[in-house]
């Protein structure tokens, strides 16, 4: 065993991600045995108490769809949260009682993204996932399908597992599809090998990844899967991306699927929920030296340096930031109204307080709100 897959074998705190295609038909509706297959190797995973487990799964809307009659996944959004409402209480009633089988307690989690940029809804997150590992419970998150709209939607669960991961703080993400690892071409087709070790960006930048998955009732595909590892790669977090069936290679360590080293270390928990899971509302425009200030000398965002607003958004909502021509530099939380800042543009804050009163005298963006896009 390599001292990288020994690293994966040791690791504490787990999250785990399964696919719809891996849980359902391709008609809808639970698959039974290959749920109690995956709780089957989880279960006996945590078993010694030395390992924790947070279960990221897909299904919900897939399997919501037989018992109302649709054939396929809805392309709208209405029938999508009528199919994940139906479908999330059969999900997390079927883990509950595969899960039982070993004395293990379910809790779930229903998260959207607004429930994790902003920064009291952040540490809730946070509190409710530790809290149920801490009392022994397995923590089965999902995107909260029924209540998202297209502005507050993760778009897929290998984004919201990669950002879970960052979250609880994992010691690994085990990614787990219907295909075993990443492919350097199509798998379908001879010729074509996988990769087993990618320790870079650069290492699959000649790989022509494909966005379908076989099953049709899921949103990603290997496209997601490998966003997903870059995300939590450069968190510090390793990443093994394989089929269900070998899943309980993938948790011991042992050679399969392809392993996504670490690339980077640890940053802020609310920074990367900001750059990967949230959705702009709008955006500021700015001159070059609060450009400077913001990339090079890691400063707040003051009234001073933007010159434009555009979009129609509230306090504390995120923001692009752009320079001059047009490209997005940053990304943070604002602290004022799209309506109240055009007045403020140009002026100190100084001057402003003078104005219009101490509460004006504040960062349209702390430097504590921001993450930095493209240094």
């Amino acid at each position: 065993m390599t001292v990288a897959r020994q690293q994966v074998a040791q690791a504490r705190r787990i999250v785990v991600k399964i696919g719809s295609s891996s849980l359902t038909t391709a008609s809808g509706g639970l698959d039974a045995d290959r749920v109690d297959a995956l709780v089957d190797v989880l279960a006996k995973a945590r078993s010694g108490g030395e390992k924790e487990i947070v279960l990221v799964s897909s299904g919900a809307i897939a399997a919501g769809l037989a018992p109302l009659g649709l054939r396929r996944r809805p392309k709208d959004l209405a029938r999508q949260q009528a199919a994940a409402s139906v479908g999330q209480g059969l999900l997390v009633a079927r883990y509950t009682a595969s899960f039982a089988r070993y004395g293990v307690r379910v809790g779930q989690v229903l998260l959207t993204t607004d429930d994790t940029s902003r920064r009291a809804h952040y540490r809730n997150a946070y509190r409710t996932l530790d809290q149920l590992l801490a009392m022994g419970a397995l923590p089965v998150v999902n995107e909260n399908d029924t209540v998202a709209t297209d502005e507050i939607r993760f778009g897929d669960n290998d984004r919201l597992a990669a950002l879970v991961a960052h979250l609880v703080r994992a010691d690994l993400l085990v990614l787990l599809s219907d295909v075993d690892g990443l492919y350097d071409g199509d798998p379908a087709k001879p010729g074509t090998s996988r990769i087993d070790e990618v320790r870079g960006p650069d290492d699959i930048a000649h790989v022509q990844i494909g966005s379908a998955g076989k099953a049709g009732v899921g949103t990603g595909g290997m496209v997601t899967k490998v966003e997903a590892a870059r995300i939590a790669a450069a968190a510090g977090i390793p990443v093994v991306l394989t089929s269900a069936s070998h899943a309980a290679d993938a948790l011991a360590g042992r050679a399969t699927g392809t392993h996504f080293h670490r690339t980077g270390r640890r940053s802020a928990d609310r920074l990367l929920w900001l750059a990967h899971a949230s959705t702009p509302q709008g955006a500021l425009i700015l001159d070059d030296g609060a450009v400077r200030a913001i990339v090079d000398g890691h400063k707040s965002l003051l009234p001073a340096g933007i010159a434009a607003v555009e979009g129609d958004f509230a306090a504390g909502d995120p923001v692009e930031l752009r320079d001059l021509q047009g490209r997005a530099i940053a990304r943070g939380l604002v602290n004022f109204d799209a309506k109240e800042l055009p007045r403020l543009l140009g002026h100190s804050t100084h001057d402003l307080a003078r104005e219009l009163g101490p509460g004006y005298e504040r960062e349209v963006v702390h430097r504590d709100d921001l993450v930095v896009l493209h240094p």
